[in-house]
């Protein structure tokens, strides 16, 4: 049996609002975040993101009223995140609604909770959020990549892609999985906000080095976008935003133009 792919609509909130980027910067507002995860589900997405993304930078909690409201007016999987850095921060956030939480900066600076996670709440609900941006300075230990002739490493970037770790991102993706993420959500800082496509070496990569699910995310600006991605790195689900949330594109029709390119999806 062959298994769907999931499509899957991001929610990057900030104050309050639904806010779209380019390149983790010059945020603008697209809108409510739980009128947006309503007309979602309602289109047939397959799940839900909402990230909370200068929780960590500001040292807080997610806002746990907004998940709570968001997980009222859908019926689809919810995984949030945002200022994940305990066991106590993922049960508020399971308690108000989300089915699995995202853990990015928390992950990084104490990879034992993802143990933890996975001890207390089970694998299916931890998934790691990783935002990779590309290193031209090459260094040891990390695996180097070439397009177009130059050379490259993905680093992994914490507090909503504003701080470098060092970390190279294929080699922290195969330790996330073993310390025991069920999922990961990765997110090229290069492609955000870009659509001009999702960042296929990068993927490809990670779904190479890893056996669980991988979300590719940043850079779709239209359904081309996604059925390469899902062609040329055997990805387990496509995460957009810009798309969405300016009616450009509806879920449903995302999902028929899929199908008609033999991607398999819930229809």
């Amino acid at each position: 049996m062959t298994l769907t792919k999931r499509i899957i609509p991001c929610l990057d909130v900030k104050g309050g609002r639904v806010v779209k980027g380019l390149h983790f910067k010059s945020i603008k507002d697209a809108g409510d975040p739980v009128e947006l995860a309503k007309k979602y589900s309602d289109e047939g997405a397959d799940e839900l993101v909402f990230l909370d993304i200068t929780a960590s930078e500001e040292q807080r909690e997610t806002i746990k009223t907004l998940v709570r409201k968001v997980a009222s007016v859908i019926n689809i999987p919810f995984t949030v995140g945002g200022g994940v850095n305990s066991l106590e921060d993922a049960r508020n956030i399971l308690l108000n609604g989300a089915d699995k939480v995202g853990i990015n900066t928390g992950a990084i600076k104490n990879p034992k909770l993802l143990t933890e996670l996975m001890e207390i709440f089970g694998r299916q609900c931890v998934v790691v959020a990783i935002d990779a941006k590309r290193n031209y300075d090459l260094k040891e230990n990390v695996n180097v990549f070439s397009d177009n002739g130059k050379k490259f490493w993905f680093e992994v970037f914490i507090y909503g892609g504003k701080k470098e770790t060092g970390i190279d991102a294929i080699n922290w993706a195969k330790k996330a999985q073993k310390l025991g993420a069920g999922e990961i959500l990765l997110t090229s800082i290069d492609k955000d906000g870009t659509k001009d496509g999702y960042d296929i070496i990068l993927t490809r990569e990670v779904v190479k080095s890893t056996s669980i699910p991988v979300i590719a995310s940043g850079g779709c600006g239209k359904p081309d976008d996604m059925v390469e991605i899902f062609e040329e790195s055997g990805v387990d689900a496509a995460l957009a935003a810009s798309i969405f949330h300016y009616h450009e594109n509806g879920v449903e029709d995302v999902k028929k133009h899929l199908r008609e390119q033999q991607i398999p999806v819930r229809l």
